[in-house]
């Protein structure tokens, strides 16, 4: 089967990537060739591949119409959304930009899980934003807090986490204990250094406007007209989480983030976070989104390792679960 899409020149290495290598992936992914000839491009393959082709070049030429440059990671994308025969048009996501970060690039949604993240952090009180690492749950969390910052819609930005360690004693790291502190801390200061700068987050800092902090800090606190990001949520124990959302005040956006496969608390102890999941599921104002491997944003092998670590973990529950019913056989036959 052979099928023909027009390609304007000036739209053709944005589509087809460095050197065509998002051309070599879709052919690789799709088991097409992909020939380019005088402004179109001819797609040959066993049917139904180059219609399925042809539609993914069309959304990939709507982004490169808008101005946007084609990354690795929208290919990738839109052949998942291929894969799982979903119609959405990819190029929708490229429609709102959330802000421009302090070197000039835009931070927009790359996915539309992370769309539906984003329309939840606009539209309420609190949002819980659950998923594996790379899904931009925080990074997105921050470009939201800035905008609402820089358009006067909240007077402050507060951003806390719990200071659980991952295998370290906190006191065996040196200094004083904000300098213990810090550490766990350094992935917030990243992201606002990136998308604000340092000098900006300094100004703002040293007056107050803007705070990040260790969750036992809040403690005490009702916080009027802030937006407040907690992150890391899956170390929270459940007595932390109410004590977080009963400091939300008038005017103020909160968004929780965290990751179920990433738990650092003692063994045996609840995550605060899987119990606000169940407790707080039917309030309208709250918004639980969930964020999967599709979602991922990061490098592409890091969506593999996700992927595989879920199926092992999906594998060794349903073990689990099949021994504890051979054992409960047993006991009944005795």
């Amino acid at each position: 089967m052979e099928l023909l899409l027009d390609i304007p020149a000036e739209h053709a290495r944005n589509i087809f990537g460095e050197l065509d290598v998002h051309a070599r992936l879709i052919e690789k992914e799709l088991q097409v060739d992909l020939v380019q000839r005088n402004g179109s491009v001819v797609i040959r393959g066993e049917d139904p591949a180059p219609a399925k082709a042809r539609a993914l070049l069309r959304q990939l030429l709507a982004i490169s119409v808008r101005g946007t440059p084609v990354t690795e990671q929208n290919v990738r994308y839109a052949l998942s959304l291929l894969e799982e025969e979903r119609q959405e048009n990819l190029a929708d996501l490229d429609k709102e930009v959330i802000l421009q970060t302090v070197s000039g690039r835009p931070v927009r949604p790359k996915t539309l899980g992370q769309k539906t993240y984003v329309e939840s952090i606009k539209n309420r009180m609190v949002t819980f934003g659950i998923g594996p690492a790379g899904t931009g749950k925080t990074y997105l969390a921050m470009a939201m807090a800035v905008r609402a910052f820089r358009a006067n819609e909240v007077t402050r930005i507060i951003l806390t986490r719990p200071a659980i360690e991952a295998g370290e004693k906190l006191g065996f790291l040196p200094g004083d204990l904000q300098s213990k502190i810090d550490p766990y801390l350094r992935p917030l200061y990243d992201a606002l250094y990136e998308i604000m700068g340092p000098e900006t987050f300094l100004k703002n800092s040293e007056k107050g406007l803007i705070e990040v902090a260790p969750l036992a800090y809040m403690r005490g606190r009702t916080l009027d007209n802030a937006f407040i990001i907690l992150d890391e949520a899956q170390n929270t124990t459940p007595a932390q989480m109410k004590m977080f959302l009963t400091r939300i005040g008038f005017g103020t956006k909160v968004v929780v983030t965290g990751d179920r496969t990433q738990k650092d608390l003692p063994k045996g102890t609840e995550s605060g976070l899987d119990v606000a999941a169940k407790v707080l599921a039917g309030i309208g104002e709250i918004g639980f989104i969930q964020l999967t491997a599709a979602d991922v944003v990061r490098h592409p092998l890091v969506q593999k390792i996700v992927t595989a670590y879920e199926a092992y973990e999906r594998k060794a529950l349903s073990r689990a679960k099949k021994g504890k019913a051979i054992k409960a056989a047993r006991r009944n036959d005795r």
